[in-house]
Formats: structure tokens, sequence, C-alpha cells
């Protein structure tokens, strides 16, 4: 089987390839912008750490082979660049594409928006659009929690409406799911839409609060506590949604007939998860537990509400375990000591 993994220099990205190079199965190659959204030097480490041989900086299209992974090759490349997209797609006849790549962040969609229309929406359509001119047998792509807004409805469930984002990636992510629908119905292509639930772990993206937290408390500098700390999330450990993500991969949607009313209605192969811990943390004990690991106190300044942002996620996580056997893992007690531990290893403290 040939992956494409888009995003493969970030977060999740890394550990899905470090995840399916396990299995000789798998033939993967990955591509990132390693964009300057949040230190490139991360992302270039987590490649290293994948044995991409990098020397200096990475030129744009140069596939560059794995000394340890003989099933692993990655190559800088933009969404945005089409003609290098598609001359990829057709070189390489991708039998599963794992779309991860994108503009993240509630936040500085706010202060870039440009950035989240290139990538999110234009991007996605290349992607799309590769899809269906070298056909594929799965398309699986990152929609976020974000998508539910300030749905008062707990917990989240992939039937409640998201028709009211609040940000512009939210946004963005319900469009990625709508365009995802359309060439299911029309062009007949499996679809997974995958919605993740606020995920952390060793080589974490460093724009997430729990990153953040914890170089400030190891500096000895005040974290900003948003909402005094009375927001909940459903923290999901790396591991367990890479874990749902391979789950998913070989197990593409398919086109049914529904029969309505004695009407028969064609069912394109499309699907929607909500992928997390399905256990809320509040914001306060999640910081208890991380001042706990680190071994110090934090110097707290409560905030309000950040624009954008929302009270609480919480993910009805039902229909993955039904469909295939998703079933989280890991405590948020466990998940911060790893994190901790690496991060006090990654950056020599």
């Amino acid at each position: 089987m040939k992956i494409l993994i888009t995003g493969c220099a970030g977060f999740i990205g890394y550990h899905l390839a470090k995840l399916l190079l396990c299995d000789n199965e798998y033939i993967v190659i990955g591509i990132d912008s390693i964009n300057d959204y949040y230190d490139p030097n991360l992302k270039i480490s987590r490649l290293k750490d994948l044995n991409i041989p990098i020397n200096g900086d990475i030129s744009f299209n140069r596939l560059l082979k794995s000394n340890e992974f003989p099933h692993f090759s990655f190559s800088r490349i933009k969404l945005e660049d089409r003609d290098s997209l598609f001359s990829l797609f057709r070189e390489h006849e991708f039998d599963i594409v794992v779309n991860l790549a994108a503009q993240a962040g509630v936040r500085y969609s706010i202060e870039n928006p440009q950035a989240y229309i290139d990538s999110n929406i234009q991007g996605f359509v290349n992607i799309l659009e590769a899809c269906r001119t070298y056909p594929v047998k799965h398309l699986i792509y990152a929609s976020s929690s974000s998508v539910y807004g300030n749905n008062k409805k707990i917990p989240f469930s992939t039937t409640d409406n998201v028709d009211n984002p609040i940000s512009l990636y939210a946004a963005t992510k319900k469009s990625n799911e709508l365009m995802a629908h359309t060439y299911s119905h029309l062009f007949g292509i499996p679809t997974t839409g995958l919605r993740f639930f606020t995920v952390y772990g060793p080589w974490g993206r460093p724009d997430m609060a729990y990153f953040s937290f914890t170089k400030n408390i190891l500096e000895g500098k005040p974290i900003q506590v948003f909402n005094h700390g009375n927001m909940k999330r459903d923290f999901t450990y790396i591991d367990d949604i890479v874990d749902g993500i391979s789950r998913v991969m070989n197990s593409p949607p398919k086109q049914y007939n529904l029969d309505t009313n004695g009407e028969s209605e064609k069912v394109p192969p499309y699907k929607i998860y909500n992928i997390g811990n399905n256990k809320p943390i509040e914001l306060r004990r999640f910081i208890e537990i991380l001042e706990d690991k680190l071994g110090l106190s934090a110097d707290k300044i409560n905030m309000g509400m950040q624009p954008g942002d929302v009270p609480m996620t919480y993910a009805d996580i039902d229909d993955l375990k039904d469909d295939v056997g998703f079933e989280p893992k890991t405590n948020i007690e466990d998940g911060l000591s790893d994190f901790v531990n690496w991060y006090r290893r990654y950056y020599k403290i």
C-alpha cells in the first residue's frame, strides 16, 4: 500500500508516519511546506528523527529518502502548488491519502486569514482534484472539534448542527467537509473526515497551551489562564490519535442505496468521525497535573475568554468505536508525564 501523508513534518503527521513505518506493508511518502507558523526547527527535528538526511535548508520538490526506513521518502511541497502536487500523484499512484497539512490555530486565523484560505481552502481543493484525476482508494483528512463552535449539547456528536462557526479556522474545516462530500457524491471518492479534539503529547505544537505553559513554568514566567480556568477540553493523547487514523485508513466508507418512503437514495462514500478521548478535563485541573509532573508551581494570570474560543469540547466517539474499534488508552496523567519527559530531553533541561 502506498500512502501519502501531507503535513508529515507536523505533530500528527510525524507520529503517523512513524507508526506506519513500523509495518512493512506500507510505502510512505510525506510532504510538508515547513512554514514558519511555529519554529521550523522543530519540524526539521521531527524529519531528522525519521532519518531524512537534511543538511541546511530543504529545497522544494526534492525527494529525500530516509536512511533508516527504506519505505519512507519526504518532499517539501505546498498544497497550494498544484503543479507539484499533481506531478507527485502522477508519479506515485497513491492508494491512500491522509491530508493533515493545514494552517492551524484559532487565534492566528483572526490575525492572518489569508493563510487559511491558501492552505485550508485552495490547498484542499488541490488535494481533492488530485484524488479525482489520479484515483485513490481512500482520502482521510483533518477536520477539527472547532466546527462545533458554541454548541451547548454535550457530548458533541457528528449529527449535531455545525452551521455556526465562530472562527475562520473552524469555517475552513467545515468547508473541507462540505467539499469532500461533494467529491464523494460526484466522483465516488471515498472520503473520511476526522474531527480532532485537542491533541497533545511529545513532539507537540508550540502554539498549544500545554506547550507554552510548560515553557513558561520551567522559565519561571507567568502563564495566562483564559476564562479563569473555567474551560474543559477533551485532551487526546497523540498515540491514541494515530491509532485511530490507522484504523480508519483501511476502512473506507462504502456507497450504498438508502430506501426512504419507497424511494431509493444513493448515499455517497463519505463519513465524518469525532476522534477524542471522551473525557473532558477542566483547565485548572490540567494545570495542576502539569505542575505536579514538572515539580513546579505556576504563576497564573487569570484572563477573560479569547475571541473564537469555546468553553468546552467533548467528543462523542461511539461511531468510531463501533466502526473500527477505536478505544483511547492514555489518561491525562500518563500523557502529560510523557510530554514533560520529552520536553526536558528535547530542550536539554
